[in-house]
């Protein structure tokens, strides 16, 4: 009762917060979503656009990546928004989920945090989760090898939402290496959403450790390939934390970026 008390007292929108609770009982998905009604409303958002991206360019099937899967729960809340958005826009959604399936790895220097992580957090039950998984693909193993053999192994349809889940500034930085594959494997532009980027007083995350740094990098080795921050969700009147996750990756190269996806008549 007093912790009910207490989320009452530092709601700023308690009106909204009841509004979410019948929606997400009664309210149809897309309705469930835009007010973030959802379990995992950032997973549902980079899984609903980019099949939307996916629909509008002509794609059929597409596929959408996490990286690091600890016990999980994101990978099966995956499958629910996947199954959720095929039924409006129709394009099959593949899933994958890389874990090295023990926990977290020894942490390389401080750019992984040693003083926040430590090894094996987050073990996997691997035939647990098998259980449970109706479509996605469990790839275990470490990064630095598995990144190396998926496209060759798996010739995935077109990558269109990656969720950064490895904690470590080092396994990030693998991750987003294969971003530098044939442009086939990708959509010109996918939607991604970085977990740990945001934090505490403990982690006090800024641009030179941990996943923020990863992305630092890349964009600075990367001339045609860059993870930008979606400023749209300014426009809303409502900002949820969620939000200042997630980063829009763009190949300005691809093939295909100049498509026109937007509407005719403007």
């Amino acid at each position: 009762m007093l912790n009910k008390i207490k989320d009452l007292i530092f709601d700023p929108y308690p009106l909204r917060t009841l509004a979410k609770q019948i929606v997400k009982k009664f309210g149809a998905y897309e309705d469930r979503l835009k007010l973030g009604a959802v379990d995992r409303p950032e997973y549902g958002y980079c899984v609903y656009n980019a099949a939307a991206l996916a629909k509008k360019l002509g794609y059929k099937r597409i596929s959408v990546l996490e990286f690091g899967v600890a016990k999980g729960n994101g990978l099966l809340n995956l499958e629910y928004h996947a199954e959720e958005a095929y039924k409006i826009f129709g394009v099959e959604i593949d899933i994958y989920g890389f874990d090295t399936g023990e926990g977290l790895p020894e942490p390389v220097d401080y750019r992984d945090l040693p003083y926040h992580w430590k090894k094996g957090f987050y073990k996997m039950d691997v035939p647990g989760l098998q259980a449970k998984l109706k479509k996605a693909k469990l790839i275990l193993g470490d990064i630095k090898d598995t990144s190396k053999e998926f496209f060759e192994k798996y010739n995935p349809a077109p990558i269109a939402a990656v969720s950064y889940d490895f904690d470590f500034y080092s396994s990030t930085v693998v991750a987003l290496k294969m971003l530098e594959a044939d442009e086939k494997y990708y959509l010109p532009r996918f939607f991604c959403y970085f977990d740990d980027v945001l934090g505490t007083e403990i982690e006090l995350y800024n641009d030179f450790i941990g996943e923020r740094l990863a992305i630092c990098e890349f964009n600075q080795s990367h001339e045609n390939i860059k993870l930008g921050i979606p400023y749209h969700f300014l426009e809303n009147k409502v900002i949820q934390p969620w939000f200042n996750k997630i980063w829009i990756g763009h190949f300005f190269k691809h093939s295909r970026y100049n498509d026109f996806v937007s509407t005719e008549g403007q």
